[in-house]
């Protein structure tokens, strides 16, 4: 059994990352597994690259900028839709490379910024192979957008989107949902896999995906590689204050609106406001960062940028007291399962897959959406009230029980062992 795995990048967001992860979980378990991609930024050797001279880099970042040009001049609605809304309508056609014809299984996974449109994705469905497609958004069954947000077009078909800037019955959104229409028309062996039981239950409700498969694996972690680490020693290795209460925030982009940092900031006001234990709080906070000024925050903040070492990552989370993730969309968010497999304590709000991951105040905290104060009533939940300790070891063994590598590559093999038997048959 041959497996190809396909995303946009090896590194470098929530999905590279949870598919590179996969690549090591099924490698575990002497699957026979490889990983294409457009953008390659790591040495791993299972891993080939469309972009194997100045020809193959040129070509994807042409068609990068077609995508993105056409819909920023065209149709956003503001610069803050830019990268929320995909028309894949530039790509590279991979059917015909040797990974995808020495596949017995192509498993698809996070395919845009430039890398397979929509007309590309087809091509791989005309194959007639095997093709398990895991969902890391919205996107496969919608206009374009990759959350939806409080629209429910997709349940019957795309148009009048609010993502643009004049939305329409027929507009772009639709456009998109019609090309996807006709690409899974020809799609006689897709399973569609959703890393959260919250995507799946929102894929079922789809009019594109109606009919198909659909069922809930989640992302992979390797849990000795995130596990607890000496907290004195790492908060003398980054410069952190030995004493003080240690809020910790990260993301990929702070500035992304789905990330909610605008609701940290609000919880933390209350939280300054409220009477605490003469105990010093401070913030720290990784990722990349351009506009957000860090002075908002009411506590002192130690800024750490963009951290890709997930030997560092294990470190900067165990010395952390809590977590805080006040994401308003997002699906079986890594760094959630990252900070819980490092037995740190996280507060998020209700809402999307993060239940999958957070048991309310058993290993954690789940606020009410979109409440700054019950996110800052979770925060003193747990750095104050005394229950950080129960929560961190129970978020540890819930990582370590649901989602380690041999479970999770496990319930895939079942899954590519299941399609191959009915294709055989």
């Amino acid at each position: 059994m041959k497996v190809a795995l396909i995303n946009t990048s090896d590194s470098g967001g929530g999905a590279a990352e949870a598919c590179m992860r996969l690549l090591k979980a099924l490698q575990l378990q002497a699957v026979d597994v490889t990983m294409l991609v457009q953008h390659k930024k790591r040495s791993e050797d299972a891993v080939y690259s469309i972009e194997q001279n100045i020809f193959g880099k040129l070509r994807s970042k042409i068609n990068f900028l077609w995508e993105r040009l056409t819909f920023m001049f065209f149709y956003e609605r503001d610069k803050s839709v830019r990268f929320a809304f995909s028309t894949a309508n530039a790509g590279t056609d991979i059917s015909r490379s040797k990974v995808i014809k020495e596949a017995d299984i192509i498993h698809l996974h996070w395919t845009n910024s430039g890398f397979l449109s929509i007309h590309d994705l087809k091509k791989l469905m005309a194959l007639n192979k095997p093709i398990v497609w895991t969902l890391h958004d919205m996107w496969a069954f919608t206009g374009g957008c990759h959350y939806a947000g409080p629209c429910n077009h997709f349940k019957n078909q795309c148009g009048n989107c609010y993502f643009l800037h004049a939305p329409e019955d027929d507009d772009l959104s639709h456009d998109g949902w019609l090309r996807k229409k006709d690409m899974l028309s020809i799609a006689k062996n897709l399973s569609i896999v959703t890393c959260s039981h919250w995507l799946g239950e929102v894929a079922m409700k789809s009019t594109l995906l109606k009919g198909f498969i659909i069922q809930a694996i989640p992302n992979p972690i390797d849990t000795q590689l995130f596990s607890p680490k000496d907290k004195a020693a790492a908060r003398a290795k980054w410069k952190i204050n030995p004493s003080a209460k240690i809020i910790l925030f990260g993301a990929a982009n702070i500035n992304d609106r789905r990330k909610g940092i605008s609701f940290l900031v609000e919880a933390l006001q209350f939280l300054k406001n409220e009477p605490t234990p003469d105990i010093p709080i401070e913030i720290v906070i990784f990722g990349k960062n351009k506009h957000f000024n860090t002075s908002a925050l009411p506590y002192p903040v130690h800024q750490l940028n963009t951290i890709s070492s997930p030997a560092d990552l294990a470190e900067i989370y165990s010395m952390a007291d809590v977590f805080v993730s006040p994401s308003i969309e997002d699906n079986l968010p890594n760094m959630i399962m990252e900070a819980m497999s490092c037995g740190t304590p996280v507060v998020a709000f209700d809402t999307g897959g993060i239940p999958d991951l957070i048991d309310h105040q058993v290993n954690g905290y789940l606020a009410e959406f979109k409440s700054a104060v019950d996110l800052a009533a979770g925060i003193n939940d747990v750095l104050n009230l005394g229950h950080g300790d129960k929560y961190s070891s129970a978020a540890r063994y819930k990582v370590k029980r649901m989602f380690n590598n041999e479970k999770v590559a496990g319930q895939y093999i079942s899954l590519y062992q299941s399609i191959l038997t009915s294709a055989g048959a």
